[in-house]
């Protein structure tokens, strides 16, 4: 069962689940229980489902709920987002309340692609809070290197404002951290709510997203246990201590980011990781090749290696 609904006070990391298939590009209900429990066992505080990277294009309507179903009757009760974008807001509306009846906390909204200037953001946001009605706590992504839609701040000052469902800000903006800071200067005005803000781009810059106010994060790097602690210690006032553990997993972090094979890369270390059966994309996707490979082989390697002079000397990938 869901935890409830989502609201502003949301924190820690929402885990961007991938999307478990077949070697033949069947949809894996298997792999999505021992994915669930693998990111159980990492400590997340959520899961976001259907995200970009989970390849939800690539799913039919009834796949999309079906893994939405599966997750939420593994979760032990974690707070789960789903990723609803869609052209057409029919499509977001409908799907909105399909997942919410099958027990998610939340929706995700992303704008589509095109928009133009600041009231086209805000009219469009306006049109989705009024499909979706007063109920549904909504999360804006910000992701204008996939959109290509800028969000001002103070465009998002006045939907937050304006729509109380509006609980969350995905920031994932590249570079952004200027953003961030504005946004929060800005919830210091008279009367203006707080809303909660989880960062994504794989947590490249989480150690100074989160010095800046952000309150956790929403990605999905293949070490889930690095961001869980790294936002632990954050919240507990030891950003030297988080920041020297990020920085220890900081390559693979940027070597999962890169263009192309990024989810690949991903999948591979969750396969390794037992996470998944196969760590295979559904078509069209990426593949490694041997060369890919054994870059990965070195850096896993070098991961250890740096894990265990610092007292951390676990195996952090399968043999």
């Amino acid at each position: 069962m869901s935890a409830g609904k989502l609201n502003e006070q949301a924190k820690g990391v929402f885990i961007i689940a991938a999307t478990p298939f077949t070697d033949e590009g069947a949809l894996d209900l298997n792999s999505v229980d021992s994915l669930t429990d693998f990111y159980l066992g990492c400590g997340v505080t959520g899961f976001t489902l259907l995200g970009i990277m989970g390849e939800a294009p690539k799913l039919t309507a009834e796949e999309s709920l079906s893994v939405v179903d599966r997750v939420v009757q593994r979760s032990q009760g974690r707070q789960i987002i789903v990723g609803v974008s869609h052209a057409g807001l029919e499509n977001v509306r409908r799907l909105s309340h399909e997942v919410m009846i099958a027990g998610a906390s939340g929706v995700m909204v992303a704008p589509p692609p095109g928009l133009k200037g600041d009231e086209g953001v805000y009219n469009y946001f306006a049109q989705v809070f009024k499909e979706l009605g007063p109920d549904i706590p909504v999360v804006y992504q910000d992701y204008p290197q996939s959109t290509g839609v800028y969000l001002a701040p103070s465009v998002f000052e006045r939907l937050v404002d304006d729509f109380k469902q509006l609980v969350m800000l995905k920031h994932e903006d590249w570079p952004g951290l200027a953003k961030l800071t504005r946004v929060r200067e800005g919830e210091k005005k008279p009367g203006r709510r707080r809303v909660s803000i989880l960062v994504g781009n794989g947590g490249l810059y989480l150690p100074q997203e989160l010095r800046r106010g952000a309150d956790g994060a929403m990605t999905g790097f293949a070490w889930p246990e690095m961001l869980v602690e790294v936002c632990d210690l954050a919240a507990k006032g030891k950003m030297e201590e988080a920041e020297d553990l990020f920085d220890i997993y900081l390559p693979l972090v940027r070597h999962e980011q890169q263009l192309g094979i990024g989810l690949a890369l991903r999948k591979e270390v969750l396969f390794r990781r037992g996470a998944i059966k196969s760590p295979k994309q559904r078509a069209p996707g990426s593949s490694l090749t041997a060369t890919d490979r054994a870059e990965l082989d070195n850096l896993i390697a070098r991961l250890e290696r740096r894990l265990a002079v610092a007292g951390r000397g676990a195996k952090v990938a399968a043999e």
